[in-house]
């Protein structure tokens, strides 16, 4: 694979920008429910709304559903990878952790991804893309600051975390192999569809959420928001990105999404943005810089023409 396949196409920048936010509200969703509704329960909700909203679109669109075992196969180890474990996951840990500190945690999946794409022979692990990471976590951890308590319960919730991000690298790996060449929305339908369904069986059967009381308002309209929005518009820019720029590409959103965290609530909420927050944010711009190795290509063509008209 050559060092132009590993750069983001030009047009996926502003798709990235806007997954950010999709994916970073998910996390105030999330932390708006939680304490209201189950985390399998959410995860099912979630998944069975963006289901419901994007199969009439896979429809209209004369898009063909997979038939046998064979046919759905992909989309159910997907939606195993990118769905039921990471998602569950990703909520449970917020019953210990707050929505800032999960999307700092789910910052964490580039360098997986890297990692799982060249321990597969996927990808090359080029020295730009290692120390891009590096400086992403960096921004990361700039952003977060000073005021982590590592008390037991929050050790739970961090290991559950990056547990979830794990799983987020091998379902690349699994796109990358089994998931090429299909359109985005019949994967982000296909993959809802089959995620709802293993989703509804956990909940039922662990939570039982039939039995607890009627959730308020505020929740509802929070589960609502992060099945359309985050969920299924999400997905079908998740998978448009993967299309053109590769699935490492794709996990890069994962750096941005704790500064769309923070502008959302900064303009959403109200709450005050600290220098260091600024910081971290210019950290993780160069980190996709570096990764994207666009900025370096530049420097190469001016050196390059600086010699020729020497």
């Amino acid at each position: 694979m050559s060092g132009n396949d590993l750069k983001i196409h030009q047009g996926d920048w502003l798709r990235l920008v806007l997954l950010s936010l999709l994916w970073g509200g998910s996390f105030f969703f999330v932390g708006a429910a939680i304490h209201d509704i189950p985390p399998l329960t959410i995860v099912f909700l979630r998944v069975l709304i963006a289901a419901i909203v994007l199969l009439p679109f896979v429809i209209m669109r004369g898009i063909a559903f997979p038939s046998g075992v064979a046919g759905w196969k992909p989309f159910i180890v997907m939606s195993i990878l990118n769905n039921v474990i990471p998602f569950s996951l990703l909520a449970g840990a917020q019953y210990y952790l707050t929505s800032g500190m999960t999307s700092v945690l789910n910052a964490t999946t580039p360098l997986f991804t890297v990692l799982v794409m060249a321990s597969f022979g996927e990808e090359r692990l080029l020295p730009r893309r290692i120390a891009g990471v590096l400086m992403g976590l960096a921004g990361v951890a700039i952003l977060r600051g000073t005021g982590l308590d590592f008390a037991s319960k929050e050790n739970v919730g961090i290991l559950m975390g990056l547990a979830a991000t794990l799983s987020f690298g091998f379902s690349a790996l699994w796109a990358k192999r089994h998931m090429t060449g299909m359109p985005p929305l019949g994967l982000a339908a296909f993959q809802l569809t089959t995620s709802s369904v293993m989703m509804g069986v956990l909940a039922l059967a662990i939570e039982q959420p039939w039995q607890l009381p009627m959730p308020g308002l505020g929740a509802l309209l929070s589960v609502a928001g992060i099945g359309v929005l985050s969920t299924a518009a999400g997905f079908i820019l998740f998978f448009q990105i993967i299309a053109r720029s590769g699935p490492s590409n794709v996990m890069l959103v994962t750096l941005m999404v704790p500064v769309s965290a923070i502008l959302l609530g900064h303009f959403v909420l109200g709450e005050v943005v600290v220098a260091r927050e600024y910081i971290g944010t210019a950290v993780i711009a160069a980190a996709l810089l570096v990764m994207d190795g666009r900025l370096f290509g530049l420097f190469r063509r001016k050196q390059i023409a600086e010699v020729s008209s020497s």
